[in-house]
């Protein structure tokens, strides 16, 4: 189906649901974005790579880009319903990661995953059939929920709800999607094994300690600190990603712990460098 006619179909699914003439997503240039009160969000897509093979692609995480929307105060006086109503009724997590699936399709043909992230508030405020929504969003557009990674960051904040969440997350994956946990700093969330333990994560996501992290003794036992995690990662079939290496000092990391996948400035410079020999 084309875009177009896509951008159309949400639109009035939208307007149907909740009642309203507004229409969140928007079609410019080829590009989608969604509308949630005075911003508007579109999408880019980092690519994550394999450890051994650079040039592979395995897949793509989505970010989302945020804009002021200018037709903010204008579209609350002409709608029926005000600017709180919209935003009241329209999930933002919801709106972006259908705004992500449209703006993919032009990436889909290379295969992989997408890697989605998922708000924990969302996982904790849905009862049941999570990704009942979304999977009616992804065969829409002609996909399939397996090569979907629903990713969710895992802090302190949460350490409480692990119960929860692995009911949410199980829901999900019994629809086919696949699970990733998105940890950042490594020392970041409490009762991490425990919850890897419970889950087997499809993909565990950590940052690349950076210059910013501060503490030199914290980056120089970062490697041996996460051995552990990758090992367990192994026993249980799932994989690891280093994201954000930006820097040659970073992506000794990648070989030096043996991590699955990678994704950052560092490797995307790398592969421009290799197409400008060929």
């Amino acid at each position: 189906m084309p875009l177009q006619q896509l951008v159309n179909h949400f639109n009035e699914r939208f307007a149907n649901e909740h009642h309203s003439d507004l229409h969140p997503f928007i079609l410019e240039n080829n590009r989608v974005s969604g509308l949630f009160g005075p911003i508007r969000i579109s999408s880019t897509f980092t690519p994550v790579r394999s450890g051994d093979n650079h040039e592979v692609l395995t897949g793509h995480i989505a970010q989302l880009s945020v804009a002021p929307y200018d037709g903010f105060q204008h579209a609350s006086h002409d709608g029926k319903k005000n600017a709180a109503d919209f935003q009241s009724i329209i999930n933002l997590d919801r709106l972006s990661r259908t705004v992500h699936m449209l703006n993919y399709l032009p990436f889909s043909h290379l295969g992989g995953v997408l890697f989605l992230d998922v708000d924990p508030r969302h996982v904790l405020g849905v009862s049941s059939n999570h990704g009942a929504y979304f999977e009616e969003v992804i065969a829409k557009c002609g996909l399939a929920t397996k090569n979907v990674v629903i990713s969710i960051a895992v802090n302190n904040f949460y350490a409480l709800h692990h119960d929860e969440l692995l009911e949410g997350l199980q829901n999900y994956r019994q629809r086919g999607y696949k699970i990733a946990l998105n940890i950042g700093h490594l020392y970041a969330a409490n009762g991490l094994v425990d919850l890897i333990s419970k889950l087997s994560p499809d993909y565990l996501r950590v940052n690349a300690p950076g210059s910013g992290q501060g503490d030199l003794d914290v980056q120089i036992t970062w490697p041996s600190a996460l051995s552990s995690l990758k090992e367990l990662i192994d026993l249980l079939g799932g994989q690891t990603v280093l994201q954000q290496v930006d820097e040659k000092e970073q992506a000794f990391i990648v070989s030096s712990v043996g991590f699955n996948l990678v994704q950052g400035r560092y490797y995307d410079l790398l592969a421009v460098d290799h197409l400008r020999c060929l």
